[in-house]
Protein backbone atom coordinates (compact mmCIF):
# COMPACT_ATOMS: atom_id res chain seq x y z
CA UNK A 1 0.00 0.00 0.00
CA UNK A 2 1.54 3.31 -0.96
CA UNK A 3 2.00 5.80 1.68
CA UNK A 4 4.45 6.77 4.41
CA UNK A 5 3.84 6.50 8.07
CA UNK A 6 0.30 7.55 8.36
CA UNK A 7 -2.23 5.28 8.84
CA UNK A 8 -4.15 3.87 5.77
CA UNK A 9 -8.07 4.06 6.10
CA UNK A 10 -10.16 2.46 3.87
CA UNK A 11 -13.27 4.49 3.25
CA UNK A 12 -16.89 2.83 1.64
CA UNK A 13 -19.96 4.91 1.77
CA UNK A 14 -22.46 3.20 -0.20
CA UNK A 15 -24.00 -0.09 -1.12
CA UNK A 16 -26.13 -1.29 -3.58
CA UNK A 17 -28.94 0.79 -4.87
CA UNK A 18 -30.90 -2.15 -5.67
CA UNK A 19 -30.46 -3.16 -1.46
CA UNK A 20 -34.44 -2.35 0.02
CA UNK A 21 -33.00 -0.32 2.71
CA UNK A 22 -29.97 1.48 0.48
CA UNK A 23 -31.52 4.82 1.04
CA UNK A 24 -31.37 4.70 4.83
CA UNK A 25 -27.85 2.83 4.62
CA UNK A 26 -26.01 4.68 2.01
CA UNK A 27 -24.62 8.24 2.17
CA UNK A 28 -23.47 10.65 0.16
CA UNK A 29 -19.68 11.25 -0.04
CA UNK A 30 -19.31 14.81 0.93
CA UNK A 31 -20.80 13.50 4.74
CA UNK A 32 -17.89 11.74 5.07
CA UNK A 33 -15.95 15.34 5.33
CA UNK A 34 -14.90 15.89 8.63
CA UNK A 35 -13.69 12.62 8.68
CA UNK A 36 -11.31 13.28 5.05
CA UNK A 37 -10.13 16.45 6.05
CA UNK A 38 -8.77 15.20 9.10
CA UNK A 39 -4.94 15.38 8.89
CA UNK A 40 -2.61 12.74 9.47
CA UNK A 41 -4.19 9.89 7.89
CA UNK A 42 -4.36 8.76 4.23
CA UNK A 43 -7.18 7.52 2.78
CA UNK A 44 -8.54 5.04 0.29
CA UNK A 45 -11.89 4.41 -1.28
CA UNK A 46 -12.88 0.77 -1.49
CA UNK A 47 -16.09 1.91 -3.03
CA UNK A 48 -17.37 0.00 -6.18
CA UNK A 49 -19.57 1.02 -9.01
CA UNK A 50 -21.07 4.43 -10.28
CA UNK A 51 -20.65 6.18 -6.82
CA UNK A 52 -17.00 5.96 -7.52
CA UNK A 53 -17.45 9.12 -9.18
CA UNK A 54 -17.99 10.92 -6.22
CA UNK A 55 -14.58 11.36 -5.93
CA UNK A 56 -14.34 14.02 -8.59
CA UNK A 57 -16.41 16.06 -6.68
CA UNK A 58 -14.40 16.00 -3.29
CA UNK A 59 -12.48 19.65 -2.49
CA UNK A 60 -9.12 19.63 -2.90
CA UNK A 61 -7.87 19.45 0.70
CA UNK A 62 -9.98 15.71 0.71
CA UNK A 63 -6.84 13.44 -0.66
CA UNK A 64 -8.95 9.72 -1.53
CA UNK A 65 -6.89 7.34 -3.62
CA UNK A 66 -9.73 5.62 -5.33
CA UNK A 67 -8.89 1.87 -5.73
CA UNK A 68 -11.96 1.10 -7.57
CA UNK A 69 -9.65 -0.14 -11.01
CA UNK A 70 -7.10 -2.15 -8.91
CA UNK A 71 -10.21 -3.71 -7.49
CA UNK A 72 -11.47 -6.56 -9.97
CA UNK A 73 -13.21 -8.95 -7.45
CA UNK A 74 -14.01 -9.35 -3.61
CA UNK A 75 -10.39 -11.24 -3.93
CA UNK A 76 -8.74 -7.87 -4.25
CA UNK A 77 -10.97 -6.27 -1.95
CA UNK A 78 -9.58 -8.71 1.05
CA UNK A 79 -6.16 -8.08 0.28
CA UNK A 80 -6.19 -4.46 0.19
CA UNK A 81 -8.47 -4.49 3.11
CA UNK A 82 -5.83 -6.26 5.05
CA UNK A 83 -2.98 -3.91 4.38
CA UNK A 84 -4.85 -0.68 5.66
CA UNK A 85 -5.18 -0.11 9.84
CA UNK A 86 -8.64 0.50 9.65
CA UNK A 87 -12.13 0.42 7.52
CA UNK A 88 -14.53 2.99 7.96
CA UNK A 89 -17.89 1.75 5.84
CA UNK A 90 -21.43 1.60 5.99
CA UNK A 91 -23.43 -1.44 6.22
CA UNK A 92 -22.01 -3.36 3.32
CA UNK A 93 -20.31 -6.62 2.64
CA UNK A 94 -16.96 -4.45 2.68
CA UNK A 95 -17.63 -4.56 6.71
CA UNK A 96 -18.43 -8.51 7.28
CA UNK A 97 -15.23 -8.69 5.11
CA UNK A 98 -12.96 -6.85 7.22
CA UNK A 99 -14.52 -7.95 10.43
CA UNK A 100 -13.98 -11.61 8.57
CA UNK A 101 -10.23 -10.58 8.18
CA UNK A 102 -9.81 -9.69 11.81
CA UNK A 103 -8.69 -6.28 10.73
CA UNK A 104 -10.36 -2.67 12.44
CA UNK A 105 -13.48 -2.02 11.10
CA UNK A 106 -15.47 0.60 11.80
CA UNK A 107 -19.33 0.31 10.57
CA UNK A 108 -21.94 3.45 10.39
CA UNK A 109 -25.05 2.73 10.30
CA UNK A 110 -28.37 4.49 10.52
CA UNK A 111 -31.06 4.94 13.48
CA UNK A 112 -33.11 1.66 12.35
CA UNK A 113 -30.31 -0.82 11.20
CA UNK A 114 -30.45 -4.29 9.94
CA UNK A 115 -31.38 -6.58 12.63
CA UNK A 116 -27.97 -8.15 12.79
CA UNK A 117 -26.53 -4.96 14.37
CA UNK A 118 -29.27 -4.65 17.16
CA UNK A 119 -30.23 -1.13 18.46
CA UNK A 120 -27.51 -0.08 21.34
CA UNK A 121 -24.56 -1.31 21.38
CA UNK A 122 -21.26 -0.36 19.71
CA UNK A 123 -20.13 -4.04 19.41
CA UNK A 124 -21.20 -6.73 17.64
CA UNK A 125 -21.11 -10.63 18.82
CA UNK A 126 -20.02 -11.23 15.03
CA UNK A 127 -16.77 -9.53 14.58
CA UNK A 128 -14.81 -8.92 17.30
CA UNK A 129 -12.68 -6.50 15.89
CA UNK A 130 -15.87 -4.65 14.20
CA UNK A 131 -17.01 -1.14 16.29
CA UNK A 132 -20.53 0.30 15.31
CA UNK A 133 -21.26 3.86 14.98
CA UNK A 134 -25.31 4.45 15.09
CA UNK A 135 -27.19 7.36 14.20
CA UNK A 136 -29.24 9.24 17.36
CA UNK A 137 -31.94 10.38 14.84
CA UNK A 138 -32.99 8.97 11.41
CA UNK A 139 -31.04 10.64 8.55
CA UNK A 140 -28.36 12.52 11.05
CA UNK A 141 -24.98 11.47 9.52
CA UNK A 142 -23.52 14.16 10.91
CA UNK A 143 -23.23 13.20 14.53
CA UNK A 144 -21.96 9.91 13.64
CA UNK A 145 -19.53 12.07 11.54
CA UNK A 146 -18.22 13.98 14.41
CA UNK A 147 -18.04 10.59 16.25
CA UNK A 148 -15.96 9.14 14.31
CA UNK A 149 -13.54 12.11 13.76
CA UNK A 150 -12.96 12.11 18.08
CA UNK A 151 -12.65 8.67 17.81
CA UNK A 152 -10.04 8.69 15.22
CA UNK A 153 -7.99 11.42 17.13
CA UNK A 154 -8.55 9.60 20.07
CA UNK A 155 -7.86 5.82 19.54
CA UNK A 156 -4.04 5.32 19.98
CA UNK A 157 -4.13 1.88 18.08
CA UNK A 158 -5.10 3.84 14.74
CA UNK A 159 -3.27 6.82 15.49
CA UNK A 160 0.13 4.56 16.28
CA UNK A 161 -0.68 2.17 13.24
CA UNK A 162 1.82 3.24 10.77
CA UNK A 163 4.24 3.29 13.10
CA UNK A 164 4.24 -0.56 13.01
Amino acid sequence: MPGGNRPKIGIVWAGSPTYQNDRHRSIALPELLPILRLPDFDFYSLQKGERCRELLGLPPDCRVRDLDPSLADFGDTALVSDALDLVITVDTAVAHLAGALDKPVWTLLPEVPDWRWGLTDPTTPWYRSMRLFRQDRRGDWAGVMGRVSEALLKDSRVMTAGDR
